[in-house]
Protein backbone atom coordinates (compact mmCIF):
# COMPACT_ATOMS: atom_id res chain seq x y z
CA UNK A 1 0.00 0.00 0.00
CA UNK A 2 1.10 3.53 -0.56
CA UNK A 3 1.74 5.68 2.10
CA UNK A 4 3.42 9.38 2.81
CA UNK A 5 6.70 9.11 5.58
CA UNK A 6 4.10 10.49 8.68
CA UNK A 7 2.30 7.42 8.20
CA UNK A 8 5.22 5.09 7.19
CA UNK A 9 6.54 6.10 10.81
CA UNK A 10 3.02 5.71 13.03
CA UNK A 11 2.80 2.44 11.14
CA UNK A 12 6.45 1.33 11.72
CA UNK A 13 5.68 2.27 15.91
CA UNK A 14 2.89 -0.16 15.92
CA UNK A 15 4.91 -2.99 13.92
CA UNK A 16 6.92 -2.54 16.86
CA UNK A 17 4.68 -2.34 19.75
CA UNK A 18 4.67 1.27 20.69
CA UNK A 19 2.12 2.14 22.44
CA UNK A 20 3.32 5.63 24.34
CA UNK A 21 5.47 8.28 22.70
CA UNK A 22 6.73 11.43 24.88
CA UNK A 23 6.85 14.89 23.05
CA UNK A 24 6.81 18.41 21.79
CA UNK A 25 5.49 19.23 17.97
CA UNK A 26 6.83 21.54 15.62
CA UNK A 27 7.04 23.23 12.58
CA UNK A 28 8.99 20.54 10.77
CA UNK A 29 7.17 17.42 13.00
CA UNK A 30 3.98 18.81 12.16
CA UNK A 31 3.32 16.01 9.17
CA UNK A 32 3.75 13.19 11.89
CA UNK A 33 1.89 14.49 14.28
CA UNK A 34 -1.16 15.05 12.07
CA UNK A 35 -0.49 11.36 11.23
CA UNK A 36 -0.70 10.49 14.49
CA UNK A 37 -3.74 11.88 15.85
CA UNK A 38 -5.36 9.94 13.53
CA UNK A 39 -4.08 6.54 15.29
CA UNK A 40 -4.84 8.65 18.91
CA UNK A 41 -6.75 5.30 19.81
CA UNK A 42 -3.69 3.03 19.22
CA UNK A 43 -0.81 4.89 20.41
CA UNK A 44 -0.67 7.08 23.49
CA UNK A 45 1.31 10.73 22.98
CA UNK A 46 2.44 13.01 26.03
CA UNK A 47 2.43 16.21 26.06
CA UNK A 48 5.42 17.24 28.19
CA UNK A 49 6.53 20.66 29.50
CA UNK A 50 9.91 20.56 27.55
CA UNK A 51 11.81 17.80 25.24
CA UNK A 52 14.06 17.42 27.51
CA UNK A 53 11.19 16.07 30.07
CA UNK A 54 9.90 14.04 27.16
CA UNK A 55 13.20 12.33 26.85
CA UNK A 56 13.76 11.78 30.67
CA UNK A 57 9.94 10.34 30.58
CA UNK A 58 10.78 7.60 27.48
CA UNK A 59 14.19 6.45 29.67
CA UNK A 60 12.21 6.13 32.32
CA UNK A 61 9.08 4.48 30.74
CA UNK A 62 11.71 2.20 29.17
CA UNK A 63 13.43 1.24 32.05
CA UNK A 64 10.32 0.41 34.27
CA UNK A 65 8.81 -1.84 31.43
CA UNK A 66 11.72 -3.26 29.41
CA UNK A 67 10.95 -1.89 26.46
CA UNK A 68 12.02 1.10 23.74
CA UNK A 69 11.02 4.16 25.05
CA UNK A 70 10.08 6.54 22.09
CA UNK A 71 9.95 10.67 22.59
CA UNK A 72 9.17 13.02 19.06
CA UNK A 73 10.77 16.51 18.97
CA UNK A 74 10.70 18.93 16.59
CA UNK A 75 14.10 20.43 14.17
CA UNK A 76 16.30 23.20 16.28
CA UNK A 77 15.83 23.96 19.34
CA UNK A 78 13.08 21.18 19.83
CA UNK A 79 15.81 18.20 18.35
CA UNK A 80 18.79 19.85 21.09
CA UNK A 81 16.88 19.94 23.76
CA UNK A 82 16.79 16.06 23.46
CA UNK A 83 20.23 15.72 23.63
CA UNK A 84 20.90 15.53 27.98
CA UNK A 85 18.21 12.88 27.82
CA UNK A 86 19.68 10.90 24.99
CA UNK A 87 22.98 10.92 27.06
CA UNK A 88 21.69 10.50 29.93
CA UNK A 89 20.45 6.89 27.98
CA UNK A 90 23.37 6.48 26.88
CA UNK A 91 25.45 6.21 29.93
CA UNK A 92 22.94 4.25 31.42
CA UNK A 93 22.31 1.59 28.66
CA UNK A 94 18.65 2.57 27.78
CA UNK A 95 16.64 1.15 25.04
CA UNK A 96 15.19 4.47 22.77
CA UNK A 97 14.19 5.59 19.84
CA UNK A 98 14.03 9.82 19.68
CA UNK A 99 12.73 10.39 16.49
CA UNK A 100 13.43 14.26 15.23
CA UNK A 101 12.03 15.94 12.01
CA UNK A 102 14.40 18.77 9.98
CA UNK A 103 14.16 21.01 7.17
CA UNK A 104 13.71 19.81 3.98
CA UNK A 105 16.57 18.32 1.80
CA UNK A 106 16.82 21.61 -0.18
CA UNK A 107 17.61 23.53 3.08
CA UNK A 108 19.57 21.28 4.70
CA UNK A 109 22.94 23.04 5.16
CA UNK A 110 21.92 26.66 4.35
CA UNK A 111 21.56 27.51 8.02
CA UNK A 112 17.85 27.59 7.52
CA UNK A 113 15.39 28.53 10.36
CA UNK A 114 15.77 25.44 13.35
CA UNK A 115 17.81 23.39 11.11
CA UNK A 116 20.86 21.56 13.10
CA UNK A 117 22.63 18.59 12.47
CA UNK A 118 21.34 16.89 15.05
CA UNK A 119 22.44 13.45 13.31
CA UNK A 120 26.04 14.60 13.88
CA UNK A 121 24.87 16.45 17.18
CA UNK A 122 24.14 13.13 18.77
CA UNK A 123 26.74 10.64 17.23
CA UNK A 124 28.98 10.65 20.32
CA UNK A 125 25.92 9.72 23.09
CA UNK A 126 23.76 7.16 20.45
CA UNK A 127 24.41 3.92 19.53
CA UNK A 128 23.57 4.86 15.69
CA UNK A 129 21.92 8.47 14.69
CA UNK A 130 20.50 8.43 11.45
CA UNK A 131 19.12 11.22 8.84
CA UNK A 132 16.68 10.02 6.26
CA UNK A 133 16.47 12.16 2.99
CA UNK A 134 14.83 9.47 0.70
CA UNK A 135 11.14 8.25 2.05
CA UNK A 136 12.45 5.09 0.49
CA UNK A 137 14.75 4.25 2.97
CA UNK A 138 12.27 5.48 5.88
CA UNK A 139 10.88 1.80 6.75
CA UNK A 140 14.01 0.17 6.72
CA UNK A 141 15.82 2.81 8.73
CA UNK A 142 13.23 2.45 11.93
CA UNK A 143 12.94 -0.72 11.60
CA UNK A 144 16.76 -0.75 12.19
CA UNK A 145 16.89 1.91 15.05
CA UNK A 146 14.55 -0.41 17.43
CA UNK A 147 16.36 -3.60 16.98
CA UNK A 148 20.07 -1.61 17.30
CA UNK A 149 18.25 -0.01 20.55
CA UNK A 150 17.18 -3.39 21.91
CA UNK A 151 19.56 -5.97 21.10
CA UNK A 152 23.48 -6.46 23.19
CA UNK A 153 24.14 -3.75 25.29
CA UNK A 154 21.15 -1.25 24.72
CA UNK A 155 20.88 2.16 23.96
CA UNK A 156 19.68 5.34 22.61
CA UNK A 157 19.06 5.49 18.33
CA UNK A 158 18.37 8.71 16.85
CA UNK A 159 16.18 8.53 13.71
CA UNK A 160 15.73 11.91 11.92
CA UNK A 161 13.74 12.64 9.11
CA UNK A 162 13.88 15.19 6.96
CA UNK A 163 10.07 17.13 6.13
CA UNK A 164 9.70 16.57 2.43
CA UNK A 165 10.43 12.86 3.04
CA UNK A 166 7.54 13.08 5.99
CA UNK A 167 5.17 14.48 2.97
CA UNK A 168 6.63 11.78 0.34
CA UNK A 169 4.85 8.74 -0.77
CA UNK A 170 6.08 5.34 -1.60
CA UNK A 171 5.01 1.77 -0.84
CA UNK A 172 4.76 0.25 2.30
CA UNK A 173 4.76 -3.29 3.31
CA UNK A 174 4.07 -4.39 7.13
CA UNK A 175 6.69 -6.83 8.79
CA UNK A 176 6.45 -8.34 11.37
CA UNK A 177 9.55 -7.62 13.74
CA UNK A 178 12.10 -10.53 14.01
CA UNK A 179 12.93 -11.26 18.21
CA UNK A 180 16.19 -9.61 19.58
CA UNK A 181 18.44 -12.88 20.21
CA UNK A 182 20.78 -12.97 23.32
CA UNK A 183 24.37 -12.39 22.50
CA UNK A 184 25.53 -16.31 23.26
CA UNK A 185 27.62 -16.84 20.10
CA UNK A 186 30.56 -15.70 22.34
CA UNK A 187 30.58 -17.14 25.30
CA UNK A 188 33.10 -19.61 24.79
CA UNK A 189 33.28 -23.12 27.24
CA UNK A 190 36.90 -22.43 27.60
CA UNK A 191 35.72 -19.15 29.33
CA UNK A 192 32.91 -20.86 31.27
CA UNK A 193 35.51 -23.45 32.53
CA UNK A 194 38.11 -20.99 33.63
CA UNK A 195 35.54 -19.26 35.68
CA UNK A 196 34.50 -22.43 37.44
CA UNK A 197 37.87 -22.93 38.32
CA UNK A 198 38.10 -19.99 39.39
CA UNK A 199 35.31 -20.03 42.04
CA UNK A 200 36.46 -23.52 42.97
CA UNK A 201 39.76 -22.41 44.04
CA UNK A 202 38.06 -19.11 46.01
CA UNK A 203 38.19 -19.16 49.74
CA UNK A 204 36.73 -15.40 50.24
CA UNK A 205 34.44 -14.71 47.27
CA UNK A 206 32.21 -11.36 46.65
CA UNK A 207 29.76 -11.22 44.28
CA UNK A 208 29.24 -7.37 42.52
CA UNK A 209 26.26 -6.67 40.51
CA UNK A 210 26.06 -4.06 37.93
CA UNK A 211 23.09 -2.67 35.06
CA UNK A 212 24.07 -5.67 33.50
CA UNK A 213 22.17 -7.85 35.43
CA UNK A 214 18.71 -5.98 35.47
CA UNK A 215 18.98 -5.25 31.66
CA UNK A 216 19.49 -9.12 30.68
CA UNK A 217 16.75 -10.45 33.22
CA UNK A 218 18.73 -12.27 35.32
CA UNK A 219 18.01 -12.23 38.79
CA UNK A 220 16.68 -15.68 39.18
CA UNK A 221 20.06 -17.16 37.59
CA UNK A 222 21.97 -14.80 40.40
CA UNK A 223 20.51 -15.77 42.73
CA UNK A 224 20.95 -19.59 42.45
CA UNK A 225 24.75 -18.55 41.48
CA UNK A 226 24.65 -16.89 44.66
CA UNK A 227 23.64 -19.87 46.26
CA UNK A 228 25.92 -22.62 44.84
CA UNK A 229 28.90 -19.96 45.20
CA UNK A 230 28.14 -19.16 49.35
CA UNK A 231 29.24 -15.57 48.83
CA UNK A 232 27.96 -12.06 49.45
CA UNK A 233 26.49 -9.61 47.26
CA UNK A 234 27.39 -6.02 47.13
CA UNK A 235 26.20 -3.83 44.02
CA UNK A 236 26.28 -0.83 42.09
CA UNK A 237 23.96 2.01 41.57
CA UNK A 238 22.64 0.59 38.44
CA UNK A 239 22.84 -3.28 39.50
CA UNK A 240 19.82 -2.41 42.73
CA UNK A 241 17.06 -4.76 42.56
CA UNK A 242 19.30 -6.91 40.51
CA UNK A 243 20.14 -9.07 43.92
CA UNK A 244 17.36 -9.18 46.65
CA UNK A 245 17.79 -6.21 48.94
CA UNK A 246 16.59 -7.40 51.48
CA UNK A 247 18.24 -10.85 51.21
CA UNK A 248 20.57 -11.65 53.98
CA UNK A 249 23.73 -11.83 51.72
CA UNK A 250 23.45 -8.30 50.40
CA UNK A 251 25.85 -6.15 52.21
CA UNK A 252 24.82 -2.53 50.44
CA UNK A 253 26.28 -0.84 47.56
CA UNK A 254 29.88 -0.50 46.66
CA UNK A 255 31.80 2.41 46.52
CA UNK A 256 31.92 6.44 47.41
CA UNK A 257 28.93 6.28 49.37
CA UNK A 258 28.62 2.56 49.48
CA UNK A 259 28.52 0.88 52.89
CA UNK A 260 31.74 0.10 54.73
CA UNK A 261 30.28 -4.03 54.82
CA UNK A 262 30.78 -3.94 50.72
CA UNK A 263 33.85 -1.64 50.49
CA UNK A 264 35.69 -3.31 53.49
CA UNK A 265 34.56 -6.88 52.09
CA UNK A 266 35.71 -6.26 48.68
CA UNK A 267 38.79 -4.97 49.60
CA UNK A 268 39.56 -8.06 51.62
CA UNK A 269 38.04 -11.03 49.14
CA UNK A 270 40.11 -13.46 47.00
CA UNK A 271 37.54 -13.38 44.19
CA UNK A 272 35.97 -10.32 43.02
CA UNK A 273 33.27 -12.08 40.48
CA UNK A 274 31.58 -8.95 38.37
CA UNK A 275 28.13 -9.43 36.63
CA UNK A 276 27.22 -6.58 34.28
CA UNK A 277 29.35 -3.96 35.83
CA UNK A 278 31.84 -1.36 34.63
CA UNK A 279 34.16 -0.67 37.47
CA UNK A 280 32.98 2.91 37.03
CA UNK A 281 35.13 5.22 38.87
CA UNK A 282 32.63 6.31 41.89
CA UNK A 283 32.79 2.24 42.30
CA UNK A 284 36.40 1.87 42.30
CA UNK A 285 37.82 4.83 43.87
CA UNK A 286 41.67 4.71 43.47
CA UNK A 287 41.40 1.77 40.39
CA UNK A 288 45.31 0.97 41.30
CA UNK A 289 44.12 -0.21 45.13
CA UNK A 290 40.65 -1.73 44.00
CA UNK A 291 39.81 -5.44 45.51
CA UNK A 292 43.86 -5.67 45.25
CA UNK A 293 44.01 -9.33 47.50
CA UNK A 294 41.32 -10.30 44.94
CA UNK A 295 41.11 -12.21 41.23
CA UNK A 296 39.03 -10.25 39.31
CA UNK A 297 36.34 -12.65 37.48
CA UNK A 298 34.05 -10.10 34.78
CA UNK A 299 30.41 -11.38 33.03
CA UNK A 300 30.06 -9.31 30.77
CA UNK A 301 28.13 -8.39 27.26
CA UNK A 302 30.45 -5.60 25.97
CA UNK A 303 33.99 -6.50 24.87
CA UNK A 304 34.71 -2.88 25.30
CA UNK A 305 34.07 -3.13 28.91
CA UNK A 306 36.34 -5.68 29.55
CA UNK A 307 39.98 -4.61 31.04
CA UNK A 308 38.92 -0.83 30.30
CA UNK A 309 38.93 0.75 34.23
CA UNK A 310 40.12 -2.31 36.10
CA UNK A 311 42.41 -5.47 34.82
CA UNK A 312 40.57 -8.97 34.65
CA UNK A 313 42.14 -12.51 35.30
CA UNK A 314 39.36 -14.27 33.61
CA UNK A 315 36.54 -12.91 32.17
CA UNK A 316 32.90 -14.32 30.06
CA UNK A 317 31.64 -12.12 27.47
CA UNK A 318 28.39 -12.24 26.56
CA UNK A 319 24.55 -12.49 28.15
CA UNK A 320 24.82 -12.11 31.58
CA UNK A 321 21.49 -14.38 31.72
CA UNK A 322 22.97 -17.10 29.80
CA UNK A 323 26.53 -16.85 31.28
CA UNK A 324 25.17 -17.46 34.74
CA UNK A 325 22.47 -20.33 33.67
CA UNK A 326 26.09 -21.90 32.17
CA UNK A 327 27.96 -21.87 34.84
CA UNK A 328 25.47 -22.81 37.43
CA UNK A 329 24.85 -25.92 35.65
CA UNK A 330 28.71 -26.84 35.79
CA UNK A 331 29.10 -25.64 39.50
CA UNK A 332 29.06 -27.53 42.32
CA UNK A 333 27.70 -26.02 45.91
CA UNK A 334 30.48 -24.27 47.59
CA UNK A 335 30.91 -24.16 51.00
CA UNK A 336 32.40 -20.59 52.23
CA UNK A 337 30.96 -20.26 55.93
CA UNK A 338 33.71 -18.92 57.72
CA UNK A 339 34.27 -16.13 55.19
CA UNK A 340 30.02 -15.52 55.65
CA UNK A 341 30.20 -15.08 59.12
CA UNK A 342 33.30 -12.53 58.71
CA UNK A 343 31.01 -10.05 56.61
CA UNK A 344 28.19 -10.67 58.73
CA UNK A 345 30.21 -9.45 61.65
CA UNK A 346 31.17 -6.50 59.18
CA UNK A 347 27.16 -5.94 58.68
CA UNK A 348 26.68 -5.57 62.59
CA UNK A 349 29.97 -3.80 63.37
CA UNK A 350 28.68 -1.06 60.59
CA UNK A 351 24.97 -0.22 60.49
CA UNK A 352 24.09 2.64 58.56
CA UNK A 353 23.84 5.31 61.07
CA UNK A 354 21.70 8.54 61.13
CA UNK A 355 19.74 10.41 63.77
CA UNK A 356 16.24 9.28 63.71
CA UNK A 357 15.04 12.25 66.07
CA UNK A 358 14.65 14.74 63.07
CA UNK A 359 13.26 14.96 59.45
CA UNK A 360 15.82 13.53 57.50
CA UNK A 361 16.42 11.92 53.84
CA UNK A 362 17.08 8.69 55.19
CA UNK A 363 14.39 8.34 57.39
CA UNK A 364 11.97 9.54 54.88
CA UNK A 365 13.29 6.56 52.70
CA UNK A 366 12.79 4.32 55.51
CA UNK A 367 9.38 5.50 56.24
CA UNK A 368 8.89 5.33 51.94
CA UNK A 369 10.18 1.79 52.50
CA UNK A 370 7.40 0.97 55.31
CA UNK A 371 4.37 2.51 53.59
CA UNK A 372 4.84 0.95 50.32
CA UNK A 373 6.50 -3.16 51.49
CA UNK A 374 9.12 -2.04 49.48
CA UNK A 375 6.78 -2.42 46.26
CA UNK A 376 7.27 1.21 44.75
CA UNK A 377 9.37 2.04 41.83
CA UNK A 378 11.71 4.32 42.65
CA UNK A 379 13.16 7.12 40.29
CA UNK A 380 15.89 9.74 41.47
CA UNK A 381 17.54 13.09 40.44
CA UNK A 382 21.21 13.93 41.61
CA UNK A 383 22.66 14.50 44.41
CA UNK A 384 22.78 13.79 48.57
CA UNK A 385 19.05 12.51 48.01
CA UNK A 386 19.99 10.29 45.35
CA UNK A 387 22.43 8.07 47.38
CA UNK A 388 20.06 8.26 50.52
CA UNK A 389 17.28 6.66 48.30
CA UNK A 390 20.28 4.13 47.17
CA UNK A 391 21.54 3.23 50.91
CA UNK A 392 17.96 2.90 52.74
CA UNK A 393 15.41 1.69 50.51
CA UNK A 394 15.46 -2.10 49.89
CA UNK A 395 14.98 -2.82 46.34
CA UNK A 396 13.69 -6.02 45.58
CA UNK A 397 13.26 -6.11 42.36
CA UNK A 398 14.99 -5.24 39.41
CA UNK A 399 13.44 -2.27 37.08
CA UNK A 400 12.30 -0.37 40.64
CA UNK A 401 15.22 2.13 41.36
CA UNK A 402 15.81 4.54 38.04
CA UNK A 403 18.12 6.90 38.28
CA UNK A 404 20.78 9.06 36.28
CA UNK A 405 23.73 6.47 37.16
CA UNK A 406 26.45 7.63 34.57
CA UNK A 407 25.69 10.92 33.46
CA UNK A 408 24.17 12.07 36.67
CA UNK A 409 21.70 14.24 35.11
CA UNK A 410 19.98 16.45 37.82
CA UNK A 411 16.53 17.04 36.59
CA UNK A 412 16.02 13.50 35.65
CA UNK A 413 14.02 11.78 38.25
CA UNK A 414 10.23 13.83 37.46
CA UNK A 415 10.26 12.87 33.75
CA UNK A 416 11.21 9.64 34.18
CA UNK A 417 8.77 8.85 37.29
CA UNK A 418 6.17 10.05 34.67
CA UNK A 419 7.27 7.67 31.74
CA UNK A 420 7.48 5.11 34.61
CA UNK A 421 3.88 5.39 35.91
CA UNK A 422 2.83 5.50 32.00
CA UNK A 423 4.15 2.55 31.64
CA UNK A 424 3.74 0.97 35.01
CA UNK A 425 0.05 1.91 36.28
CA UNK A 426 0.60 -0.73 38.47
CA UNK A 427 2.70 0.50 40.45
CA UNK A 428 3.09 3.54 42.97
CA UNK A 429 5.97 5.54 41.77
CA UNK A 430 7.75 8.40 43.67
CA UNK A 431 10.29 10.35 42.59
CA UNK A 432 12.46 11.08 44.98
CA UNK A 433 14.47 15.32 44.06
CA UNK A 434 16.78 17.75 45.90
CA UNK A 435 15.36 21.05 45.59
CA UNK A 436 18.19 22.27 43.10
CA UNK A 437 16.74 19.13 40.85
CA UNK A 438 13.44 20.44 41.47
CA UNK A 439 14.14 23.78 40.09
CA UNK A 440 15.61 22.54 36.98
CA UNK A 441 12.57 20.14 35.58
CA UNK A 442 9.79 21.35 37.98
CA UNK A 443 7.45 22.42 34.80
CA UNK A 444 6.93 18.73 34.06
CA UNK A 445 4.05 19.01 37.63
CA UNK A 446 2.45 20.40 34.87
CA UNK A 447 2.49 17.24 32.25
CA UNK A 448 1.39 15.14 35.43
CA UNK A 449 -1.52 16.75 36.24
CA UNK A 450 -2.72 17.45 32.36
CA UNK A 451 -2.92 13.90 32.09
CA UNK A 452 -3.40 13.38 35.74
CA UNK A 453 -0.73 10.75 35.93
CA UNK A 454 -0.79 10.04 39.68
CA UNK A 455 2.97 9.89 40.66
CA UNK A 456 4.56 11.39 44.51
CA UNK A 457 6.97 13.71 43.99
CA UNK A 458 8.92 14.08 47.13
CA UNK A 459 11.47 17.15 47.51
CA UNK A 460 14.23 17.13 49.88
CA UNK A 461 14.35 20.43 50.51
CA UNK A 462 17.85 21.94 52.39
CA UNK A 463 17.73 24.93 50.45
CA UNK A 464 21.30 24.23 49.26
CA UNK A 465 22.98 22.27 46.25
CA UNK A 466 23.35 19.29 48.91
CA UNK A 467 26.41 17.46 47.64
CA UNK A 468 28.10 19.91 45.78
CA UNK A 469 28.04 21.36 49.39
CA UNK A 470 28.58 18.71 50.65
CA UNK A 471 32.61 18.54 49.36
CA UNK A 472 32.41 22.20 49.69
CA UNK A 473 32.25 21.44 53.53
CA UNK A 474 34.82 18.78 53.77
CA UNK A 475 37.16 19.41 50.92
CA UNK A 476 36.93 23.35 50.27
CA UNK A 477 37.37 24.88 53.33
CA UNK A 478 33.71 25.60 53.78
CA UNK A 479 33.67 28.01 50.98
CA UNK A 480 29.78 27.70 49.62
CA UNK A 481 30.35 29.33 46.33
CA UNK A 482 26.77 29.46 44.78
CA UNK A 483 25.66 26.62 46.85
CA UNK A 484 23.17 28.25 48.68
CA UNK A 485 19.66 28.52 47.38
CA UNK A 486 17.87 30.60 49.92
CA UNK A 487 15.39 32.67 48.37
CA UNK A 488 11.42 33.22 47.80
CA UNK A 489 10.41 30.65 45.49
CA UNK A 490 7.36 28.73 47.46
CA UNK A 491 7.24 24.75 45.76
CA UNK A 492 4.20 24.38 47.68
CA UNK A 493 2.17 27.28 45.74
CA UNK A 494 4.59 26.64 42.44
CA UNK A 495 3.22 23.08 42.35
CA UNK A 496 -0.66 24.08 42.92
CA UNK A 497 -0.39 26.73 40.41
CA UNK A 498 0.35 23.51 38.30
CA UNK A 499 -2.45 21.76 39.63
CA UNK A 500 -0.85 19.25 42.17
CA UNK A 501 -1.75 18.19 45.33
CA UNK A 502 1.01 19.63 47.89
CA UNK A 503 2.41 19.55 51.48
CA UNK A 504 5.02 21.12 53.43
CA UNK A 505 6.19 18.75 55.94
CA UNK A 506 8.75 19.58 58.95
CA UNK A 507 8.51 16.13 61.01
CA UNK A 508 8.75 12.35 59.95
CA UNK A 509 4.37 12.21 61.42
CA UNK A 510 4.13 14.87 59.17
CA UNK A 511 5.82 13.26 56.34
CA UNK A 512 3.73 9.83 56.71
CA UNK A 513 0.12 11.41 56.88
CA UNK A 514 1.09 13.29 53.68
CA UNK A 515 2.82 10.44 51.58
CA UNK A 516 -0.29 8.03 52.82
CA UNK A 517 -2.73 10.92 51.52
CA UNK A 518 -0.78 10.75 48.42
CA UNK A 519 -1.10 7.29 47.76
CA UNK A 520 -4.95 6.96 48.68
CA UNK A 521 -6.22 10.40 46.43
CA UNK A 522 -3.96 8.57 43.27
CA UNK A 523 -3.75 12.29 41.87
CA UNK A 524 -0.46 13.95 40.83
CA UNK A 525 1.28 14.89 44.51
CA UNK A 526 4.24 16.98 45.51
CA UNK A 527 5.49 16.58 49.28
CA UNK A 528 8.28 19.43 50.71
CA UNK A 529 10.39 18.10 52.72
CA UNK A 530 12.44 20.45 55.26
CA UNK A 531 15.55 18.76 56.14
CA UNK A 532 18.64 20.20 57.62
CA UNK A 533 21.53 21.63 55.20
CA UNK A 534 24.29 20.10 57.48
CA UNK A 535 22.86 16.80 56.72
CA UNK A 536 25.17 14.68 54.90
CA UNK A 537 25.30 11.44 53.00
CA UNK A 538 27.57 8.64 54.76
CA UNK A 539 30.08 6.46 54.40
CA UNK A 540 32.23 8.21 52.11
CA UNK A 541 35.21 7.91 50.21
CA UNK A 542 37.56 10.92 49.75
CA UNK A 543 38.16 11.61 45.44
CA UNK A 544 41.44 9.43 44.91
CA UNK A 545 41.65 7.13 48.22
CA UNK A 546 40.75 3.36 48.17
CA UNK A 547 37.36 2.17 48.87
CA UNK A 548 39.15 0.60 52.26
CA UNK A 549 39.30 4.17 53.51
CA UNK A 550 35.18 4.87 53.39
CA UNK A 551 34.67 6.99 56.91
CA UNK A 552 31.25 8.33 58.43
CA UNK A 553 30.94 11.33 60.71
CA UNK A 554 31.84 8.84 63.83
CA UNK A 555 35.33 8.33 62.29
CA UNK A 556 35.40 12.80 61.17
CA UNK A 557 34.62 13.13 64.94
CA UNK A 558 37.45 11.04 66.36
CA UNK A 559 39.84 12.76 64.38
CA UNK A 560 39.03 16.18 66.02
Amino acid sequence: MKLNGSEIIVECLKEQGVDTIFGYPGGAILNVYDALYKHSDEITHILTSHEQGASHAADGYARATGKVGVCFATSGPGATNLVTGIATAYMDSVPMVAITCNVTVPLLGRDSFQEIDIAGVTMPITKHSYIVKNVKDLAKTLRNAFRIAKEGRPGPVLVDVTKDVTAAECEYTPRVPKPVERITASIKEEDIDKAVTLIKKSKKPYVFVGGGAVISEASDELKKFVEKVDAPVCDSLMGKGAFDGSNERYTGMLGMHGTKTSNYGVSECDLLIVVGARFSDRVTGNAKKFAKNAKILQFDVDAAEINKNVRTDAHVLGDAKEILKRINDKLDNQDHSDWMEHIKSYKLDYPMRYNRDILNGPLIMEKIYEITNGDAIITTDVGQHQMWAAQHYKFKEPRTLLTSGGLGTMGYGLGACIGAKVGRKDKTVVNIAGDGCFRMNMNEVATATRYNIPIIEVIFNNHVLGMVRQWQDLFYGKRYSATVLDDQVDFVKVSEGMGAKAYSVDTIEEFEKAFKEAIELNIPCVIDCHIDREDKVFPMVSPGAAISEAFDREDLNNKK
